[in-house]
């Protein structure tokens, strides 16, 4: 009997190839997203359920699963992979603006594992992979807001990976680098135009330096980075014995050497060793 997957955010983007991918391999596949009633390119088959969910709103997850149960049984595997970014320095965000984004970014990803968590626990078995990006791993200027978003959920993954293993649930997380979806060479973000003009001026400046640099990170080798490699590491995570983090992109793993990280899963496996208990 195929195994299922439930995938957060299918409607463009990493988690629309995210769904192709296990639907390749023969996986039931869950692809929710805020309106599954647009979709037109996940083509319908008896393998693939589109549901509608909102990462915001518990009770559009509670839906979700129980419709994704009566259809195919247990929830095998569950993917985050909704969220979204914005440029500004951190004064052009207002209150509103990081408290949305925190409860998509990182509540939202909460909700969701919290809803998957008692049923894998249950089984013995399950896997979580948490798509979130390398700006979880530095301090990207210009993305400070984000940044500190997708570090908060990259600390809560790996801490949940150290708590769940014994429990049977493995926790991953996918970082993507540089790719045409994670949009460097989009429209100049609203917020930019916000504040006193010193503000202004320099985020403007900021944001074509990153930008530039994002480009040339994603074209690196010649050719634009292809967003399939961050599924591939997805399916990888889930089907294979790999390390808590999991860079995406040649320039993911430059800066995972630069930050010197590339050895963490040894540090974890140490820390692991000493403070976690078997079940």
């Amino acid at each position: 009997m195929p195994r299922t997957v439930l995938i957060t955010g299918c409607s463009s983007g990493f988690g629309r190839l995210i769904a192709r991918t296990f639907l390749d391999a023969g996986w039931n596949v869950v692809a929710t997203m805020r309106s599954p009633e647009m979709e037109t390119e996940l083509k319908s088959n008896d393998r693939l359920l589109l549901a509608q969910l909102d990462v915001t709103d518990s009770d559009s997850i509670q839906r979700a699963f129980t419709k994704a149960r009566e259809v195919f049984g247990q929830v095998d595997v569950v993917i985050n992979n909704a969220g979204y970014g914005g440029s500004g320095l951190f004064e052009q965000f207002s209150p509103d603006d990081i408290h949305a984004m925190y409860e998509t970014n990182v509540f939202g990803p909460m909700n969701v594992m919290r809803e998957a968590l008692p049923d894998m626990r249950a089984a013995g078995s399950g896997v979580i992979v948490n798509v979130t990006s390398m700006a979880g791993h530095l301090g990207l200027p210009g993305n400070s807001v984000y940044s500190s978003s997708k570090h908060a959920l990259v600390g809560l993954t790996e801490a949940m990976a150290q708590e769940y293993a014994p429990l049977g649930v493995r926790i991953f997380n996918v970082a993507p680098g540089a790719y045409p979806t994670t949009g460097f060479d989009a429209a100049v973000d609203k917020r930019l135009n916000s504040g006193d003009a010193q503000l202004v001026a320099f985020s403007h400046k900021l944001r074509a330096q990153i930008s530039a640099v994002g480009a040339q990170m994603a074209n690196k080798g010649g050719a634009l980075a292809d967003p399939q490699e961050v599924a591939d590491h997805v399916f990888a995570c889930v089907t294979e014995d790999r390390p808590i983090h999991n860079p995406s992109g040649s320039d993911a793993e430059m800066l995972t050497e630069m930050a010197g990280q590339a050895n963490r899963q040894g540090f974890i496996d140490q820390l692991s060793a000493m403070l976690v208990p078997a079940a």
